[in-house]
């Protein structure tokens, strides 16, 4: 996890999407996609619910919010 990582993961909660944090972040849905998922694998928890109006943070996902 470094500081790229947690500023998409801020930008995806505050956003409630991953389409929208890319375009605030200037980058592909993709790529954000790609980080979150690498940060939940390194924590080991689901930081997201994703559905088909955007994504809301988790139990875990408020905790590290």
């Amino acid at each position: 996890m470094d500081s790229g990582d947690l500023r998409v993961f801020e930008a995806v909660a505050r956003l409630g999407g991953m389409n929208r944090a890319a375009t605030e972040l200037n980058t592909v849905q993709s790529n954000v996609t790609a980080r979150i998922r690498q940060l939940e694998d390194s924590l080991g928890e689901q930081l997201f619910e994703r559905h088909s109006r955007g994504a809301t943070l988790t139990a875990a996902g408020r905790r590290l919010l």
